[in-house]
């Protein structure tokens, strides 16, 4: 007899989270338009979606601009069924913003933070709450967290590994921003995060399987499978630091290493460049015609390549997105690509520079958040 009561009531919880979904992802999006997306028939459609409307999940909507409705009624998911808050929290600069469920920011702050973690965690606080008091919604539609991190972030127990971030490495660091942010938070590796905006946002929009290499004053990567972000065993994935263990020869890709090689490499020639080379400066020049300092960027991707084989090798990717204060520069494109080309034995992959520069991390921590706050609402309502 349990089993018999168990089967409808599995039924209807699937029927309500494929059409909850369906709405989600193609809204506005009529009953009949559900019908035929999920193979689900018309009369249970309109029964789940009055439940879902009762429940404040979906809104009624007008149809999208030129159209055809005829006087059709549209759904879509209701943005203001929950907000979350995106972080990334530099070692300097902490950036914050609110979206609602729809993706829309609501507020967005900028903040320097140093100190010790007690305080950035306090500082953090303050400022999500100031967020929410901006956006004009109310407080206890905060559902989530999610916080980027220049550092490993552990799938167990949440603990950070990063020198540039004293404190963080202590257990229990997850649970602190809980309590001080009163939502549950999830910690997130900053170029894991960067992925997921350029999955949603960016150049990556509608490729399965592709990898994000970030060069700036560090080096990261993260690696996308069948839609998924993979961290590995150990939440370790794209940590490509440890391609040059073994070598001799520096292969840096990294800001500072690239001014220490302009040092050496134009010495002596005519070139506009000065110390202290800084990599800003050496691909300006590099656009302006300067042969000494396109000789530099040549070098910078050759270097970017060779911690790119390794995953264009291994995984046999479509796609390479370039970020960070060095990856980002549309120069290193051809030449990274050229090099691939020459040493893998298939097509190299496609090589895009981030279209979303620094807000790929705060666009991808509230994806993330979003996605984690519609599952949240949709399992309260299944509980209630």
């Amino acid at each position: 007899m349990t089993e018999t009561r168990a089967v409808p009531a599995l039924l209807r919880t699937l029927n309500e989270r494929t059409v909850f979904e369906a709405v989600r992802s193609s809204g506005p999006i009529s009953r009949a338009e559900v019908a035929r997306q999920t193979g689900i028939s018309r009369p249970t459609v309109s029964g789940v979606l009055r439940a879902l409307l009762e429940d404040g999940l979906v809104r009624e909507s007008a149809p999208e601009v030129r159209r055809p409705h005829y006087g059709a009624v549209y759904y879509e998911a209701d943005p203001e069924a929950a907000v979350v808050v995106g972080v990334d929290f530099g070692a300097n600069v902490v950036r914050a913003a609110l979206s609602d469920l729809a993706g829309e920011i609501r507020a967005r702050e900028e903040i320097r933070s140093r100190g010790s973690i007690e305080e950035r965690v306090h500082v953090l606080a303050t400022t999500v709450s100031s967020l929410v008091r901006r956006s004009t919604l109310a407080p206890d539609l905060l559902e989530n967290a999610v916080v980027a991190v220049p550092a490993v972030a552990s799938p167990t127990d949440g603990r950070v590994s990063s020198a540039d971030l004293p404190g963080w490495g202590a257990a229990g660091i997850q649970e602190e921003l809980e309590r001080a942010l009163r939502v549950p938070v999830r910690l997130e590796n900053d170029v894991n995060l960067a992925a997921l905006g350029e999955q949603r946002h960016g150049v990556a929009q509608g490729v399965p399987d592709f990898a994000f290499l970030f060069v700036g004053s560090g080096l990261g990567a993260a690696v996308v499978l069948a839609w998924k972000l993979h961290r590995g065993h150990n939440g370790a994935a794209g940590e490509l630091d440890a391609v040059r263990n073994g070598r001799e020869d520096d292969v840096d890709p990294c800001a500072a290493a690239l001014s220490g090689y302009a040092a050496q490499a134009v010495a002596g020639k005519k070139t506009i460049l000065e110390p202290p080379y800084d990599v800003a400066e050496v691909f300006a020049a590099a656009r302006g015609g300067d042969k000494a300092a396109a000789g530099v960027v040549e070098e910078a991707a050759r270097r970017i390549a060779l911690h790119a084989l390794p995953l264009a090798a291994t995984l046999d990717l479509p796609l390479l997105v370039l970020g960070g204060s060095v990856g980002a520069n549309p120069e290193l494109v051809d030449p990274v690509r050229r090099h691939l080309g020459n040493w893998l034995p298939f097509p190299a992959p496609r090589v895009e520079v981030s279209a979303l520069g620094e807000a790929a991390v705060i666009e991808g921590a509230l994806a993330a958040g979003v996605d984690a706050a519609f599952e949240r609402v949709f399992e309260r309502r299944v509980r209630a």
